[in-house]
């Protein structure tokens, strides 16, 4: 990694300086409004303040004493205003019904530019009220203040445009506010969202790679240990298992590459055929019994990999000689059995949905995500049995040209 002339670094790596930008945009972004974007609307009280200054008002002082009070009321209720918890606290009401009561009071005392004033009211109470009580609030101070504008009756005012422009002041602000409050809430809830798909993702991940490897390890090494009792008495059937060695360990590379992308979608027959291999090498009898309907893609890689993960329990664990498995369907749902005549676990043990380890536990979850379930527990007298159900996603295509399900007799694995 260079450094141009200017010092900065030229070999970073595009994806880190992609990140970067897209985390400078995001703290460019512009927020919401803050309170103090609603402080220069003070100066439309710049009327009554020449009145008082140039002693055009009766009682200056009091007139005085009551725009300093409108003025702080103001800038509380406004700053409380942006604070949710602040917003909701009785003290904010209270705080506004004294600046209502100070702005009613200049109004019909002096009437004239202090009419302005409601406006202002009417700004502060959207920034607190929200809802049913922000449309009751803003007709409220909007015919107050025609009221009064019709009672003081001074031709340079026109009461129906002060209460016009009371009522458009407070909405305003309450939908500009909600919005932005939206907006922030709508922001929130995609990091969420991100963060969320990010740890589906390594979930899924997670998932993958044990099912994946734990199966091919299992395969590799049940096939490295046939290589090895037939090496000293037939080498052609040694070399037959490392060809397949070699096979296997091509395939795992292929589906971890998938993996990684995420595009990794099994084949239940692919996997049946695999599962022959490995029992085979295993020196474990396959058996096949197939009932019902074809079976949606989605189905058959949810079923594929069921079958991978018992296929690799019952090599591993099992000491079977057996291993059978029965796929019957309806048009509603499909069960899969897998069943194994080995020692297995304590036969006295209940069957409990999803036990064992974090295949069967991956596994659960999986299907429980589509609506499914799998069980895993003993076979009554000896064995270990794992059963998995599904809905039906949709119709195969034997289904959807004849309108009737093909059914099939039970058959022997080939190779068995």
């Amino acid at each position: 990694m260079g450094e141009d002339m200017a010092g900065n670094r030229t070999g970073a790596r595009p994806g880190f300086r992609w990140r970067r930008r897209r985390k400078g945009r995001e703290e460019r972004r512009p927020g919401p409004p803050g309170p103090y974007a609603l402080l220069p609307w003070l100066l439309m009280g710049l009327g009554s303040f020449s009145n008082l200054f140039q002693g055009e008002a009766p009682n200056p002082w009091l007139g005085g004493l009551g725009l300093f009070a409108f003025n702080s009321l103001y800038v509380s209720v406004v700053f409380r205003g942006f604070d949710k918890r602040k917003r909701e606290s009785p003290v904010s009401y209270w705080l506004l019904a004294a600046m209502a009561a100070v702005t009613l009071a200049l109004a019909i005392g002096y009437g004239g530019s202090w009419l302005l004033f409601f406006p202002l009211l009417s700004l502060a109470c959207g920034t607190i009220l929200r809802n049913r009580q922000l449309a009751v609030g803003m007709l409220s101070v909007a015919a107050v203040a025609t009221a009064v504008a019709v009672w003081r009756g001074e031709g340079g005012t026109d009461p129906w445009t002060i209460g016009y422009g009371t009522f458009i002041s407070g909405a305003v602000t309450a939908a500009i506010l909600t919005l932005a409050e939206t907006v922030m809430e709508l922001r929130a809830t995609r990091q969420e969202l991100a963060r969320s798909a990010v740890e589906k993702e390594r979930l899924r991940f997670s998932r993958d790679l044990h099912d994946l490897l734990g199966h091919t390890l299992s395969v590799i090494v049940v096939k490295s240990e046939a290589a090895r009792r037939l090496a000293p008495h037939d080498m052609d059937a040694a070399l037959t298992q490392v060809a397949d060695i070699e096979s296997v360990g091509r395939q795992a590379l292929t589906e971890i590459r998938e993996a990684v992308t995420g595009y990794r979608e099994g084949s239940l027959a692919t996997e049946l055929d695999r599962a022959r291999s490995a029992l085979t090498a295993a020196g474990i009898e396959p058996v096949l019994r197939r009932s019902g309907p074809p079976l949606a893609p989605q189905t058959e890689a949810l079923l594929g990999w069921v079958v991978r993960e018992a296929v690799t329990n019952v090599v591993r664990h099992s000491r079977a000689t057996t291993c059978s498995f029965v796929l019957e369907g309806t048009a509603e749902r499909v069960r899969l059995t897998v069943t194994d005549d080995g020692s297995g676990p304590d036969p006295d043990a209940p069957a409990t949905p999803g036990i064992g380890g974090t295949g069967l536990t991956g596994l659960t979850e999986r299907l429980a995500a589509s609506g499914g379930s799998l069980r895993a527990g003993p076979a009554p007298g000896r064995g270990f049995v794992v059963t998995a159900e599904l809905p039906v996603d949709g119709p195969g295509p034997a289904e959807e040209e004849t309108g009737t399900p093909q059914y099939h007799r039970p058959v022997r694995m080939p190779g068995a």
